[in-house]
Order: structure tokens, then C-alpha cells, then sequence
């Protein structure tokens, strides 16, 4: 908790101890470790080296206990405990405040932290990997990040999105009536387009920015924001296009959507802590999210 708060007086807050008792207590852990874990001043604390190579561990380490606790009182009396789960701004076909809710009605003591980490799939896969979050629906365009498992949920294509008024509006419109066009705009039609995108890290920017670089062509991303509402208001005024998911743009007005001939393709996916059993709550949100599937 310290190490999560930067801070003793907010960390004994938060665990609803006296600041005295976590003094004591992380006096005790670096006297039994040998080793500073915090650089303390008057004004701040910061995690040492050993600090930060301990935090982890300790996460692994009291995740396998809360499993072990958990296993007991499945067993006995249903699941019990906290589970914290991460989620990208969108995700596409997977409805997860349905999936929430089925869950919670299914094992009422499990307390639920939904987390949308405003960085992205980047962040989300970190701290899954750092036992900060018990596991997350993100979107990975390559390989896995080290001490990261996932699995594919779903899958849908990116499509390009520009204003009524824009020249490339045409294109969708002659795909509407039959005519050449079918196959949507390739890359090199936007090549000179201002775009409006997410910030790096997201998993949807991933995708593209690897699009445009394996066709060997620059683009100019002039405006970064961090929600589909704000990019399609961007782009209904003439600012620029932008590429999205096709599901999200279904519920965006002011905007035209065109197909693109290149393949972008948003994938959806659950990570978990790869060589780290999930305790029992996360194994049950885990079939939950993947009946049927």
C-alpha cells in the first residue's frame, strides 16, 4: 500500500491503521530483508531498487495466498474477496457491464474494481503483469509483454472516419450504391490526411501505426485524445479522419465511415499473469467471459 501510494499517512488511511503501525511494519520488512525498500525525506517517499524489485514479488506473493484463502472459502461457503479487473474505453462486441453484472449476481461477495486506465492497452498489460490488477480486456497487436497470458476474445476491422463534407465521404457513398469503391480507400489516399488519433499504448493506435509504417508511409497524427466521443466531434468538424473500431463508430453521429483496403484488424483479448495461477474469483469471471466463446 505504501508502495502504491508514495505516501505512509495515505497508505495507514487506506488500511485504517494508525501511520505508526505501517512504519513499524515496513521497518520490520527491510530489517528482515536487509535492505532501505523506500527513500524517505520530510516531503516525499520513492521505492528504492530493491524496493521496486520487491513489489512484484510481494503482489505474486500475497495473490497465491488470497488463492489459497479463496480455494477454503469457495468451498465452503461460495467466492468471497475482491477482484480487480481492467478495461480499455471500448471493447467491442464483449458487453462488460452485462458480463459484470451476470457476475455479480452469480457470487454477490465478491467485491468488483473495474478499472479504464486512461493509457491504454500499454498500461493494462503492466499491471497485470505487476499483480496490480488480477486481469484485463485489452488489445495487443504483437507478442505478449513479458509475464503477460492471453487470450483472443473477438476480432473487428478499423474503418476510416471523416465529415460528411470531406472528399473521402464519396467513396462511402459509391460503396452504399454499388460502385467502384467496394473494397474501401487504400492507405496511400490518406497519406496526406491531418489525423486525429488515440495516444500511444492504446491498442487501436498500435495497429495503424504499424499499418502505415509497413506500407513505408508518413502520416501526421495532429491531435491525440482519449475517447471515441471527442475523436468523431474532431472529425465531424473537418479537423481531420481518424480510424476506429466499426463497432464504436455505430454509435457516433456526424461522422461517415469507409472501409480501408488494408487489413487493420482490433483484436480483443483477456490478459492474465502468466506463471501465476488466478485466484478463485478470477477464475470464475474468466468462464463467465468465456462461455460460448
Amino acid at each position: 500500500m505504501v508502495a502504491e501510494e508514495l505516501s505512509f499517512t495515505r497508505a495507514a488511511q487506506r488500511l485504517h491503521v494508525v501511520q505508526s503501525g505501517v512504519s513499524t511494519g515496513v521497518s520490520a520488512l527491510e530489517r528482515e530483508l536487509g535492505t532501505p525498500l523506500f527513500y524517505r525525506d520530510r516531503h516525499s517517499v520513492a521505492l528504492t531498487e530493491a524496493g521496486r524489485v520487491l513489489l512484484p514479488e510481494a503482489r505474486a506473493t500475497l495473490a497465491a495466498a488470497l488463492a489459497a484463502t479463496d480455494a477454503v472459502a469457495e468451498a465452503a461457503a461460495g467466492l468471497r474477496g475482491v477482484l480487480s479487473i481492467g478495461t480499455m474505453i471500448s471493447t467491442g462486441a464483449i458487453d462488460v457491464p452485462s458480463l459484470v453484472g451476470r457476475f455479480h449476481q452469480a457470487h454477490p461477495g465478491v467485491l468488483v474494481r473495474l478499472r479504464v486506465l486512461p493509457s491504454g492497452t500499454a498500461d493494462l498489460a503492466s499491471a497485470v503483469a505487476d499483480g496490480a490488477l488480477d486481469l484485463a480486456l485489452l488489445s495487443l497487436s504483437g507478442q505478449p509483454p513479458d509475464g503477460v497470458a492471453v487470450r483472443q476474445l473477438a476480432q473487428e476491422p478499423l474503418v476510416l472516419i471523416c465529415a460528411p463534407a470531406h472528399p473521402l465521404a464519396s467513396v462511402s457513398r459509391g460503396r452504399a450504391d454499388g460502385a467502384d469503391g467496394a473494397a474501401g480507400v487504400p492507405l496511400s489516399a490518406v497519406a496526406g490526411e491531418t489525423f486525429i488519433d488515440f495516444p500511444g499504448g492504446w491498442g487501436s493506435r498500435a495497429v495503424v501505426d504499424r499499418a502505415f509504417t509497413a506500407a513505408g508511409i508518413d502520416r501526421q497524427v495532429a491531435f491525440e485524445v482519449t475517447d471515441y466521443a471527442t475523436v468523431a466531434a474532431l472529425v465531424g468538424s473537418g479537423l481531420g479522419v481518424a480510424m476506429m473500431p466499426e463497432s464504436a463508430v455505430a454509435r457516433l453521429p456526424g461522422v461517415v465511415s469507409i472501409a480501408v483496403a488494408a487489413t487493420l484488424t482490433w483484436r480483443i483479448q483477456v490478459a492474465t499473469a502468466a506463471g501465476r495461477r488466478p485466484g478463485a474469483a478470477a477464475r470464475a469471471f474468466l468462464r463467465e467471459l468465456l462461455r460460448g466463446r
